[in-house]
């Protein structure tokens, strides 16, 4: 017989309530590859909570940003993309404690850090999934607005919202009153596995380097470094 205490102690003090089906709530925290790893004890893994959970987040973001603010379309479309981004809803996950209660492979336990916000942003989804099967619409939206919509007035505060190199652009003109300027410093590898290696400049200095896939990509990874020059 499965043990669900932990998994219910979590609901009970990061959820607001023990789970119906703690079945449920186990599944949202199977990611494939344990599935894979104990066919024999492992039933399901918890893409298909993830698929709802996703829904529900999005709805849930959706009305709160139409509800509380008059801005554009554009905006609010910017700032949900903002709070249901990857970095975003993993940082909510770990902040609740979702890291000890994953069932993964061996393999996964030692995938990257960049894989391992993958699987904290999917479970989060799945959780949001499994609380609005198991206890409807409000349950899901109270856990969404007290673990993801309170981190918003930071994200408002830094513009974290806004894509880093325009992000950058505004910073740079409002401070120094120029236009930030890239400029491709290295290419390396063969032409399918090419690294770009990005600089960015201001008024001809050198601000941020960045290391990427494609030289949009390490342009954003410039901006990104160059910004926590103008922050710092």
């Amino acid at each position: 017989m499965q043990d669900f205490s932990a998994y219910q102690a979590f609901a009970t003090e990061k959820l607001g309530n023990t789970f119906t089906n703690p079945e449920l709530l186990v599944t949202a925290f199977t990611h494939r590859s344990y599935v894979n790893e104990h066919r024999k004890t492992a039933k399901e893994h918890n893409e298909r909570l993830e698929f709802l959970g996703d829904a529900v987040l999005e709805l849930v973001v959706t009305e709160h940003l139409y509800g509380k603010y008059n801005d554009p379309e554009g905006i609010l479309t910017n700032w949900r993309s903002a709070l249901v981004r990857t970095e975003s809803i993993s940082a909510a996950a770990n902040t609740h404690g979702f890291e000890p209660l994953l069932r993964l492979s061996r393999g996964e336990k030692r995938g990257t850090i960049r894989a391992r916000a993958q699987i904290l942003a999917n479970a989060y989804e799945a959780v949001v999934g499994a609380l609005y099967l198991d206890q409807g619409y409000d349950a899901a939206k109270r856990f969404i607005e007290t673990s993801l919509l309170v981190t918003f007035d930071e994200i408002l505060k830094t513009g974290s919202w806004m894509d880093p190199k325009s992000h950058l652009q505004e910073i740079v003109q409002s401070k120094d009153g120029f236009t930030p300027q890239y400029k491709v410093l290295e290419e390396e590898g063969p032409d399918h596995e090419k690294t770009f290696t990005v600089g960015v400049y201001v008024d001809g200095e050198l601000k941020g380097q960045g290391v990427g896939p494609s030289k949009q990509a390490g342009q954003v990874a410039a901006a990104e470094a160059a910004l926590k020059h103008y922050q710092n």
